[in-house]
């Protein structure tokens, strides 16, 4: 799709029917009779317009034939398959020469509908104010979202320490692959973003000057805020599964307990079973029952000594007696 836009003296851009002289096109998954028409009519090649096209185009930067291309990542909100949020980053190429500005992306961007609605004041004429602004308006489109995954981390802890399920555990997942994702883009269009010093006019120009500015200001925020929020979740994520762990464990003590219960009187009936005279059985004296005595004799012993062995090689019973001595020690 291409759209032309100009603009007039008012804040808002006007969309155009055809191409005119320092005019704006905004091309949202152009295809290649579309590309070739542009480069037509703006002579920048169609390596250039389809560079953003591969969605694993990295962010860099190119200059050739007048042209000057900004390859940066911008983030997006998808709709999965249950029907949440998924956070991603798609890339976006603004280029300019002397004719126009054109902007390439594989779907639509926020930043530029607020440019198109008027939210954003920008002139199609000033090539370089128009590359500022966007790198600004992109910076603060990352802070805006991770806001939004902040927000979501907090609702859904709130909602596991009620109950743990799979379901939560996989949404913090998700958005912990999403603060992955934001953290490699940032830090990628941040090299981008040092490059526009060079730019010209930036450097003289104090209207750009400020501007160039205030984008590696809030690029730096949206880099340092992203670790912050990668780092609180990766430590939440460390917690739950010691959490799940030690649930597991309590679920196994219990089921142990269990077990050791249900064998007491197993025990008892497999020694009424044994092939040998038993106490209280008829016709059979106390003096018959020795063999039966000195089975559960051993057994009693056997037991014993294996329960000490495991008691003295448990490793919680050394920590205490460690600590008891240390303690102690500290007293005297």
């Amino acid at each position: 799709m291409v759209k032309f836009f100009l603009s007039k003296g008012g804040r808002a851009p006007e969309q155009q029917e055809s191409f005119k002289n320092g005019c704006w096109i905004d091309l949202i998954n152009p295809s290649d009779d579309e590309c070739e028409d542009i480069t037509a009519l703006t002579g920048i090649s169609e390596d250039m317009l389809k560079a953003a096209l591969d969605e694993e185009e990295r962010a860099r930067t190119e200059f050739d034939d007048g042209n000057s291309m900004f390859i940066v990542d911008c983030p997006l909100i998808e709709e999965n398959d249950e029907g949440g949020d998924d956070y991603t980053t798609i890339p976006l190429a603004v280029i300019y020469n002397d004719k126009c500005i054109v902007t390439v992306c594989l779907k639509g961007n926020t930043v530029l509908k607020d440019f198109i609605t008027g939210r954003e004041s920008i002139n199609t004429a000033e090539r370089v104010h128009f590359l500022l602004t966007f790198m600004l308006c992109n910076a603060k489109r990352f802070l805006y979202y991770l806001k939004q995954i902040d927000r979501k981390t907090h609702r859904i802890q709130n909602e596991m320490e009620r109950t743990m399920r799979n379901t939560e555990i996989i949404q913090l997942l998700d958005l912990q692959n999403s603060l992955v994702y934001f953290s490699t883009s940032l830090n990628s269009n941040e090299r981008v973003h040092e490059k526009l010093f060079k730019v010209e006019g930036v450097e003289t120009k104090e209207e750009y000057r400020d501007l160039y500015d205030d984008v590696i200001i809030e690029s730096r925020q949206a880099i340092e805020t992203c670790n912050i929020y990668k780092n609180i979740l990766s430590v939440t994520m460390d917690a739950y599964g010691s959490v799940i762990s030690n649930n597991a464990n309590d679920t196994m003590k219990k089921l142990t307990i269990i077990t050791l219960l249900l064998a007491i009187p197993t025990m008892i009936a497999g020694f009424w079973g044994m092939n040998m005279p038993v106490p209280w059985q008829d016709g059979v004296s106390f003096k018959e029952t020795g063999w039966f005595w000195l089975v559960v004799g051993v057994t009693i012993v056997l037991t014993a000594v294996i329960g000490v062995l495991l008691l003295r090689s448990n490793p919680l019973k050394k920590q205490l007696r460690k600590k008891k001595k240390d303690k102690r020690k500290k007293d005297d």
